[in-house]
């Protein structure tokens, strides 16, 4: 009797399986990343397959979240991977409230870096230096040095504020994301992103004039 997986000429020739079970599965893997979150979220509660395009999707802008949260690369990779694997896990309890799926990755994330840091009994180290808020140095070395400072004292500046406007201007200057988005992660209106945005901006402002910027 023929194997379940045997082929007709015809069959080979064209490259189908007899059952067609092959070919619908290329059919879904191809097709992941067409599909609308909401769909793809439903599938990857029982394919990991849906959840790898999810991951695909998503990896990037968690991993410069928590990098910014914490300062270095290995704890950085350590914690993306810590918030993948614990979605995965609880994919089951997810539910759709109307925000994006990142809003959800976004709240393991926060809380694991929470605990990171509570963990090591030591704020935050965050490497603002790297984004890109001043826009590129001069190539006059003078200028660059003149840049470079004015840089250093808003970064220091940054961390003298609460961690609420911290963390907005990570996700809108690291992650740049919409007010809209940011009052999703943040549990705000997209108006009071809007006001705490403005506020952080004059207190940032206030802070500099003080210090004779």
């Amino acid at each position: 009797m023929a194997g379940l997986h045997s082929q007709t000429p015809e069959e080979a020739e064209t490259g189908r399986d007899p059952d067609g079970r092959g070919h619908i599965l290329q059919m879904l893997a191809a097709g992941y990343a067409e599909l609308p979150e909401p769909r793809l979220v439903e599938l990857a509660r029982r394919d990991p397959d849906a959840f790898g395009e999810l991951y695909r999707r998503t990896v990037e802008r968690i991993y410069t979240y928590i990098y910014y949260r914490t300062g270095n690369v290995a704890d950085a990779e350590d914690l993306t991977a810590r918030t993948f694997h614990q979605a995965l896990s609880n994919i089951h309890r997810y539910t759709d409230q109307g925000v994006p799926f990142i809003a959800w990755l976004y709240r393991i994330a926060h809380n694991l870096v929470a605990n990171h840091h509570r963990s090591r009994s030591r704020w935050r180290t965050t490497p603002l230096d790297d984004l890109e808020l001043t826009g590129k140095p001069a190539e006059n070395p003078e200028r660059a040095a003149e840049a470079n400072e004015r840089k250093q004292a808003l970064w220091s500046a940054i961390r003298r504020q609460p961690e609420d406007r911290q963390r907005l201007l990570i996700l809108k200057f690291a992650d740049r994301l919409s007010n809209e988005e940011i009052g999703q992660l943040m549990g705000r209106t997209e108006s009071s992103i809007k006001s705490l945005y403005f506020r952080t901006l004059k207190a940032l402002k206030a802070d500099l004039e003080a210090r004779g910027w």
